[in-house]
Order: C-alpha cells, then sequence, then structure tokens
C-alpha cells in the first residue's frame, strides 16, 4: 500500500453496491448491458455482445463503466480461466 491511497476503515462489500439511480447518467450500451445481465444473471463479455448486438469493444467499455459505479460483480470463469463471468449487482 502506498502513502497516496485512500485508506477504507469498515467499509462493507454490501454498502458498495450500485443502484438504477447509478446507472441511469451512463450511456445507452452500459443501460442495454445492465438490463441484459438482469434478465440472464451471469454471462460472459462474449456472451453478452452476442445477446445486445454490440461490438466487443463497446461490450467492454460498457462494462468499465458499470464496474465503476459498482452495478456489475465478476469473476474468473471455473471451466475456462481467460474469461470472466459478470452478474448484475444492483440494490433493489
Amino acid at each position: 500500500m502506498s502513502a497516496s491511497e485512500p485508506v477504507r476503515h469498515g467499509t462493507d462489500d454490501a454498502d458498495d453496491r450500485g443502484t438504477w439511480e447509478d446507472v441511469r447518467d451512463l450511456p445507452p450500451s452500459a443501460k442495454l448491458v445492465a438490463k441484459v445481465l438482469e434478465y440472464n444473471e451471469t454471462m460472459t463479455q462474449q456472451q453478452i455482445a452476442e445477446e445486445t448486438l454490440l461490438p466487443s469493444r463497446t461490450v467492454r467499455y460498457a462494462l468499465n463503466r458499470l464496474d465503476e459505479e459498482n452495478v456489475v460483480d465478476s469473476r474468473f470463469s471455473f471451466s475456462d480461466a481467460r474469461k470472466r463471468l459478470y452478474t448484475l449487482d444492483i440494490d433493489c
């Protein structure tokens, strides 16, 4: 940990969850990805691109924006460690 990094005391992961209000100001591609994840639970980036018909670069950008707002959760796939699985992590 460097001296310039902020120290977080007693924050809970549940407090870091995003809301639909956070999604409202994001680009349309991020909103579409969030809606697709809402209906499909867990998906890879490639599956999201196929479902939304968006280019993979746009999906990657949308996932990064959603991650900045703490709206998506990602983990490595056990079947293929090169891929990440994304799920929606929104407080209702």
